[in-house]
């Protein structure tokens, strides 16, 4: 996964060598993600990277019932990762990434829970791993890994270094 992990360092470096005027400007969490998804594209060769994704192989993704995290988009608190790393016609789900801005003063346990669910491996075709990123104007305020439901935090801790270590944590 450190492998995977290191592609994210490496599109982060990217989108905020790229986006400081969208960052400077503090445009909303929708475009951030989108141009970030742009680099991870350029990061995961072979791979579809999708913003908003819906489906967990042909099915419409969905999580039980009673969650705090909604299938209705109209609530700004869906289901749908922000981004996914993954191979549509497989299925095959390497990577759920989570994006808030630090301004955010929402709670974050919305995303968390989120990523829970997504990186369970009792839920059918869940993803490899999950990324938590905060970010802020100059660089990720903070981040977490989710790996088989929960928060890995030696992974989150290694990954935390990667990011300060390429100047972005």
């Amino acid at each position: 996964m450190q492998t995977e992990l290191n592609k994210v360092v490496a599109a982060l470096q990217e989108f905020y060598a790229r986006e400081s005027y969208i960052l400077e400007k503090d445009l909303g969490e929708i475009t951030l993600t989108h141009r970030l998804a742009v680099q991870v594209e350029r990061e995961f060769a072979g791979w579809e990277v999708d913003c908003d994704y819906d489906r967990l192989g042909e099915r419409t993704l969905r999580l039980p019932h009673g969650t705090i995290i909604s299938t209705d988009d109209h609530l700004a608190k869906s289901v749908y990762p922000d981004i996914v790393v993954h191979q549509r016609a497989i299925p095959n789900n390497l990577l759920a990434i989570e994006v808030r801005k630090a301004a955010n003063h929402q709670p974050p346990e919305h995303d968390q829970h989120k990523l829970r669910a997504l990186t369970d491996p009792h839920l059918w075709f869940a993803y490899a791993v999950g990324v938590l990123l905060v970010l802020g104007k100059k660089q990720v305020t903070s981040s977490e890994i989710y790996v088989g439901g929960v928060v890995d935090k030696p992974l989150s801790a290694w990954f935390a270094g990667q990011l300060r270590d390429a100047g972005l944590g």
